[in-house]
């Protein structure tokens, strides 16, 4: 590795590769187990979604993860760490899952073991991850850096949904345990390969070691650019997780969709997310720019665009079988790629910013904010379109009022993020003045 340029493409893909281990594990848990549990053992689709839920609850624990890591100075031990307990919490949850079958008091309780677990590992390995990859990319490789760590994760998740669910069949249980035990161990070892000299040795522990965790967090909470973009962050992922739930339905009520056509349609959203974060990467990667100026201006944009193709579904309630589905649909994925792998290569460079040696606490702390909106965010949008029906006897204006309600989410992150530093030194950063904001106003890191 190039000390100057940072990691290398092959460095990155090696990250990118642990990154798609995380989500192989993760999806396997909130995809194929909870269509076990709702379809082939006939629970309610509600104890799913609470375990599902447990383990964005424990992601409250990202900042102790970073902090922990901060205090060592080295992130890879935590990384396999965290995945050797996310592995393990898998393979739990499926046992827990094969057991309900015979007894369902007893799974229910190794079930809610294996999410903690989940919770817990996804929160060490997640955050350790996203620090290492933060302090090893050069500046102008980390919008690309993102986009390919990101695209991974989500082949991760294809991978391994078509995997599993070719092997699942003819399902068994103990088919379900065995596929769920090969999945885990793959990840670890393509964990300890991908890590193996990875990170540098040399790396410096937080300065101020010895101070406690709630002195470190109370800390990184006090730099306003640490705050700003925690706040950013949980207002966009709430206004971005919020439409998971309701878009497929809405097709299908509003627009006659089979649900074949509405998952065909999941399929353009994603398309147009992936869309998106190339074209992001590619305008962050060129040398000579502002990039950290360019970043949030892509983040801005993003966001306005998301709001946007959101207040067109608004329209398309009203106007129904008229309106062009597909291609707004197509259009609000691009902007939420857009915006989302340029926060996400903003967050990168703002992990080192303030008191030296806490990268960890922040971007834990960003991890958590995150967490905590997709949660919320999912069942609020599901919920307000229930209230919505039932107070508006039109069905698509219904769902327009839900979606109308998240643009405004959208706008307010776009005004937001115009508030979060430039992440572009224009002095030398060795003498404590590391960014500046829109307005010109110097910010000195306490």
């Amino acid at each position: 590795m190039n000390r100057s340029d940072g990691l290398g493409w092959f460095g990155i893909v090696r990250l990118g590769l642990v990154q798609a281990c995380i989500g192989s594990i993760v999806v396997l848990t909130t995809s194929t187990l909870n269509r076990i549990m709702v379809v082939e053992l006939a629970l309610p689709a509600l104890l799913p979604g609470l375990l599902v839920a447990i383990h964005y609850a424990l992601q409250v624990l990202r900042p102790r993860m970073g902090f922990g890591s901060d205090q060592s100075g080295r992130r890879t031990p935590w990384v396999i760490g965290g995945m050797l307990v996310l592995a393990t919490g898998g393979v739990v949850a499926a046992l827990a899952t094969a057991w309900m079958a015979t007894e369902r008091s007893a799974g229910l309780a190794l079930a809610v073991l294996g999410f903690t677990l989940i919770g817990v590992g996804v929160s060490a390995a997640g955050t350790s991850l996203l620090v290492l990859l933060a302090k090893s990319v050069a500046e102008h490789r980390r919008a690309p850096a993102a986009t390919i760590v990101w695209i991974m994760m989500i082949a991760g998740f294809a991978v391994t949904a078509g995997v599993s669910g070719a092997l699942l069949d003819p399902y068994s249980p103990h088919r379900m345990v065995q596929v769920a035990g090969c999945i885990a161990a793959i990840a670890i070892v393509v964990t300890l390969i991908a890590l193996f000299r990875l990170e540098k040795t040399d790396s410096q522990p937080d300065t101020q070691h010895g101070v406690p965790f709630l002195a470190a967090l109370r800390s990184v909470w006090a730099e306003a650019d640490a705050r700003q973009f925690t706040l950013f962050i949980f207002v966009s992922m709430l206004a971005f997780s919020a439409q998971d739930l309701i878009l497929e339905p809405f097709a299908g009520v509003v627009f006659g969709f089979t649900p074949g056509e509405s998952t065909q349609l999941s399929g353009v959203q994603h398309s147009g997310v992936m869309a998106g974060m190339i074209v992001v990467a590619i305008a962050g990667s060129r040398r000579g720019r502002p990039t950290g100026k360019t970043l949030r201006n892509w983040t801005v944009g993003g966001c306005i665009a998301s709001a946007l193709a959101l207040l067109a579904l608004t329209v398309a309630g009203t106007l129904g079988g008229d309106w062009p589905l597909k291609a707004n649909v197509f259009a609000l994925g691009a902007a939420n790629g857009a915006f989302s792998i340029a926060a996400i290569a903003s967050m990168m460079q703002l992990a080192g910013r303030g008191v030296s040696g806490r990268e960890g606490t922040r971007m834990g702390l960003w991890g958590a904010a995150q967490a905590i909106a997709f949660g919320i965010g999912g069942l609020s949008g599901a919920v307000a379109s229930d209230i919505s029906r039932s107070l508006i006897d039109d069905v698509g204006s219904a769902y327009g009022l839900v979606f109308g309600a998240e643009a405004l989410l959208f706008l307010l992150a776009a005004h937001m993020a115009t508030h979060v530093a430039d992440t572009t030194p224009d002095v030398d950063p060795d003498h404590g003045i590391a960014q500046h904001w829109k307005g010109g106003n110097i910010h000195e890191p306490a």
